[in-house]
């Protein structure tokens, strides 16, 4: 099949296409896909890996072009990099040709322009009234420097139509010279004639665009002395408005200060009145100073400071102040939530809150002897090959699960919350909170045992207890409640898939979260994002959190989408960055957050958006929001002291394996791996992780086999290891439709009782 006729290049377009490029001497010429985009050509495999693979690049800017025969030509920069390539014919070869050329004349006067943008600035002196003059400025600079750019490609394509012109014209002439017979002499003569009027209508376009070339070089530096004298007549006339605008103000408060009535002349409901607009006025001014900067190279939408109508008017202050705690004047969110909380630290001195502890032994710097890991895998199948601890942390995946409630006062605050759509802002903080403590953590936690269970009881701490549950081994999930006196519910059943892809780890987390509200009775779900660690075989192991997370409240339709960028080395962004919209059922923006996984996540009000991008520029839109200042809803907590010695360890991970009285015997505090591992002692740990996994199995096959003997005779070799969870029962979720383990009760009643007898025997 043929491959479709790639348009003739125009100057400055992004041209794309299939060419043959020099791999190696065994494989010769492969196929590849090229586009040419803003001086630089990168190719792919397919067209498909544009996404996400460039194979290679090379700036024009500084490569050389030269044309071996009729399909071939090398670009080159020097000797660093040299592409051999391949047209699939000639006329193809010479589309390319011109377009890189182009290309490379564009580069080159970029780069020029670029290194003498400095001698461009303008030198008049910054004021504060000038931030609008200096927007536009730099748009008329940004248009002069357009213009320029399309005259020196009219110019550069005289060049190309005047060089081509008379290689046309010469190997016509050598034609005409060659003894043909009558019918071919006669063709050749129509195709001189046509040439030759190719070449003077060519002429033509040729001196008219010189004409114009010369007129605008002649009269361009008149033009910019002009647009300069107009933009500083301009930028004066601001200053000047400006300077009468605050006289008028000025004026305009001492007049009222003049007709206040004396104290005692005046009555209290006149003072609460009269008070009114003073502190009005004051407000106005601080919340003119509330804008801040339009966010950059956001994907889905853009945020730019909202109208000064919204911050002057009393009436739409109050309303968005009393949501979020976001007046200055007022108290904050938190300290309300602290002051009417009953079961807030403050309000329960006379209970004496247990000291936890903050440190754990040091992690030991032990060399990791591959021999010594290869020589207990001789024989064995690879399912049952013994990872060492060497590759773990002294905590389970039970234990990393309730590292989630790390920041639950996020959900306390949501509680406190009488606006579904600001519940929803800290629900979703409190979604990305969760994975601040991954992002030194690239130790293994333990595979749980099947039965494992771990408590963790912060009733007088933070007012909540929760309970994790082994629920599955093959495939491994666990199950997880939560309950707090502070009005949510928590619950989840996570199970794990990854993916090995040689220098990363992709690990996929399986199952729906849900939080519940008390008060209001909203219904949130979401999913966790894909954890990738990088550097599996080779340097220094590294995590990313990366996806897209969508919040829903099912009660009230209200939706939050939370976007993690993914890291990437050639992004001016920063690093671990996630951005969300929250929507209410009509698709409505009230709320724009914005932030990282590893630091903080900030709320920003949407006063007003509409669609960005006229006549779908790039072929797509973007959603600009119009913004108040942000807010801070989250901020992540220093790690402690001496965290690097501690497998960075967070305040709460440290305390997770602290040994308590009362648990039970399956919590995995009680786990002697786990706990040899902790104290350093590493060989005995993996001589009694061992030890616990052959255990697992053995209790595994006996189970099979009971089962194998109560069922019927006729489905033999169909029975499967039915195991039932101990606190949790599997259920159709109501709300997902997705089969899940939820909390039957007992667990804290039997703790209460101090009545293990039910437990299995798991260590």
């Amino acid at each position: 099949m043929s491959e479709p006729k790639a348009p003739t290049p125009a100057p400055g377009d992004t041209y794309k296409g299939w060419l043959f490029k020099w791999t190696n001497y065994i494989k010769g010429y492969q196929r590849r896909w090229f586009v040419l985009s803003n001086g630089l050509l990168s190719y792919y495999r397919t067209q498909a890996e544009m996404g996400h693979t460039c194979r290679g690049t090379i700036n024009l800017a500084t490569a050389n072009i030269t044309v071996e025969d009729s399909c071939n030509f090398v670009i080159s920069n020097g000797g660093a990099q040299t592409y051999h390539l391949k047209a699939s014919s000639e006329v193809e070869r010479q589309r390319w040709i011109t377009a890189l050329e182009l290309a490379k004349a564009k580069a080159v006067r970029m780069q020029d322009l670029s290194d003498d943008s400095g001698d461009e600035c303008p030198t008049t002196p910054t004021s504060a009234g000038q931030g609008g003059g200096n927007s536009r400025n730099s748009e008329v600079q940004s248009t002069l420097r357009t213009l320029g750019s399309k005259v020196e490609d009219l110019s550069t394509c005289n060049d190309l139509i005047a060089k081509h012109g008379s290689a046309l014209q010469r190997s016509l002439s050598e034609l005409e010279g060659v003894r043909l017979g009558g019918e071919t002499s006669e063709k050749i003569r129509q195709v001189t004639e046509r040439a030759t009027l190719f070449r003077i209508t060519s002429n033509a376009m040729i001196n008219a665009c010189r004409d114009f070339l010369a007129l605008a070089q002649a009269h361009s530096k008149r033009w910019q002395k002009a647009l300069q004298a107009e933009r500083e007549q301009r930028v004066r006339l601001e200053e000047t408005l400006e300077q009468l605008a605050k006289q008028h103000n000025h004026l305009e408060r001492a007049f009222r200060g003049a007709t206040v009535l004396p104290p005692s002349q005046s009555n209290p409901a006149i003072d609460n009145k009269g008070s009114a607009p003073g502190k009005g006025d004051a407000s106005d001014e601080d919340d003119e100073n509330e804008f801040f900067d339009a966010c950059e190279d956001v994907q889905e939408f853009i945020t730019v400071p909202a109208d000064p109508k919204y911050h002057r008017s009393g009436s739409n202050v109050s309303g968005i102040s009393s949501e979020l705690g976001m007046d200055d004047g007022t108290t904050s969110l938190d300290e309300q939530s602290l002051a009417s909380n009953p079961e807030s630290p403050q309000s329960q001195e006379v209970v004496p809150v247990r000291k936890r502890r903050s440190r754990i032994p040091d992690k030991p710097n032990y060399s990791l002897n591959l021999w010594s890991i290869m020589k207990n895998c001789i024989g064995k199948e690879l399912s049952k090959i013994p990872m060492p601890v060497n590759f773990n942390e002294p905590l389970s995946m039970l234990q990393r699960l309730s590292e989630d409630l790390e920041y639950s006062e996020l959900l306390d605050r949501a509680a406190k919350c009488k606006s579904s759509l600001e519940q929803m802002c800290y629900v979703a903080a409190f979604t990305v909170s969760s994975y601040s403590t991954t992002v030194h953590r690239t130790g293994k936690p333990f595979n749980p045992l099947l039965g494992e269970t771990f408590e963790l009881d912060r009733v007088q701490e933070s007012g909540y207890r929760s309970l994790c549950e082994q629920v599955s081994h093959h495939p491994p999930a666990a199950a997880h409640h939560a309950i707090s006196q502070r009005g949510w519910t928590l619950r989840q059943e996570i199970a794990l898939a990854s993916k090995f892809r040689g220098k990363y780890l992709s690990i996929m987390p399986l199952g729906s979260i849900h939080c519940m509200f008390e008060k209001s009775n909203n219904h949130y779900t979401w999913k966790k994002v894909t954890t990738t660690v990088h550097n599996i075989i080779v340097g220094k192991l590294w995590i990313d959190q990366s996806g897209e997370i969508d919040v829903v409240n099912h009660k009230t339709g209200d939706r939050c989408h939370l976007k993690f960028a993914p890291y990437s080395y050639f992004s001016r962004d920063v690093a671990r960055k996630v951005t969300g919209v929250v929507t209410d059922k009509d698709g409505k923006a009230h709320y724009v957050l914005s932030g990282t996984w590893d630091e903080k996540m900030e709320c920003s009000r949407v006063m007003q958006s509409s669609r960005g991008g006229e006549n779908g520029a790039e072929g797509r839109q973007k959603t600009v929001y119009q913004t108040l200042k942000a807010k801070e809803l989250w901020r992540k907590t220093p790690l402690p002291d001496g965290a690097e010695n501690m497998y960075y360890f967070s305040t709460l991970a440290l305390t997770l394996n602290e040994q308590e009285d009362g648990v039970a015997p399956t919590d995995s505090r009680r786990r002697p791996d786990q706990r040899l591992m902790e104290q350093g002692r590493w060989e005995e740990a993996n001589a009694e992780k061992q030890r616990l996994e052959e255990k697992q199995r053995t209790t595994r096959r006996e189970r099979e086999r009971e089962a194998a003997r109560t069922s019927n005779p006729s489905e033999e070799g169909t029975h499967q290891d039915n195991y039932q969870a101990m606190w949790f029962e599997r259920h159709v979720d109501p709300v997902t439709g997705e089969p899940t383990h939820i909390y039957k009760g007992g667990y804290w009643e039997t703790k209460e009782q101090g009545n293990w007898d039910c437990s299995p025997d798991i260590f």
